[in-house]
Formats: C-alpha cells, sequence, structure tokens
C-alpha cells in the first residue's frame, strides 16, 4: 500500500476520539492537529465523534464501549501523562499502552496512538505542537493507515 491509498477517505467510515482530561491545555493541543488532518483527508466532521475521559489510564477502556457500541470504524486516543515523583506515571504509561494495543489486535481495532509519555511540560507541549511533534496528526494518520489496510485486506 502506498501513502495515496490511504491519504483520504471517501467512505462513511466514523471515528472516535477520546481524550483525556489531564493536561487538558496540551492534549487539546492534539485535538486540533487531529481535526485539521481528518478534515485534510477529507473525513467529515460529522463522522467524528469526541469524548473525553478521565485520564489516560481509562482510554483503553472507553475504546473498548465505542468497539462495542458497533458505530465505529477507527479509534483515536489522545493523552498526555507526565513523569511525577512516584512510580504512578510508570504504571499508567504502560498500562494504558498495553490495554490499547490488546484491544488493536483482539478487535482488530484500527487505533491511532496519541499518548504523550514526557518527562516534563516542556516536552509535551513541543511533542503537540503542530509546528513540531504534531501528535494529533500523526494519530490520525496511524488510524486511518490501519483502517485502509484492514479494508484492503478485507477484515471485517
Amino acid at each position: 500500500m502506498n501513502q495515496s491509498d490511504h491519504s483520504s477517505t471517501k467512505d462513511r467510515s466514523r471515528f472516535a476520539f477520546l481524550q483525556s482530561c489531564w493536561h487538558r491545555e496540551i492534549v487539546d493541543q492534539g485535538k486540533e492537529s487531529f481535526l485539521a488532518e481528518m478534515a485534510r483527508r477529507g473525513v467529515p466532521r460529522t463522522q467524528i465523534d469526541l469524548f473525553e475521559v478521565p485520564g489516560a489510564f481509562e482510554i483503553p477502556a472507553a475504546v473498548r464501549i465505542a468497539i462495542a457500541s458497533g458505530r465505529y470504524q477507527g479509534y483515536v486516543a489522545l493523552g498526555c501523562v507526565i513523569r511525577g515523583e512516584t512510580t504512578h506515571y510508570d504504571y499508567v504509561c504502560a498500562e494504558s499502552a498495553r490495554g490499547l494495543n490488546h484491544l488493536a489486535i483482539e478487535h482488530m481495532a484500527a487505533i491511532g496512538y496519541g499518548i504523550l509519555t514526557v518527562e516534563n511540560r516542556e516536552q509535551a507541549f513541543v511533542r503537540a505542537a503542530t509546528t513540531q511533534g504534531n501528535k494529533g496528526r500523526d494519530a490520525a494518520e496511524a488510524a486511518l493507515h490501519m483502517l485502509a489496510l484492514k479494508k484492503e485486506m478485507g477484515a471485517q
């Protein structure tokens, strides 16, 4: 598959965008770049449902609920976890990534992973900014690419 094969979507695929409430000012930058990329790829805003969850740890459960609804063909998870003084960071990062990976494999879900795992706020802003890391765009691209691949291979 080449880049042009998944650069836009003309079908009626629906997407669930799930974002954590923690570090909203950072995550909102990612949301805006996600929405801009989806629009650029031909996905109308009416085909995207936005949801908020308490934190990154809860994102896999929310994606699982979205999968169970049967309404969506693609999913994007966006959040931000910043290292603190305890081991909480390690657990949240590992389990949110593990949970999303498990869902992608077990349910053949087209998931764009956009959970930032950083040492400090400065790193987070760099990775979220549209002029630098642009994690929202990257997550949109990943979800669209995996959805196109799934369709190309005839998976349901």
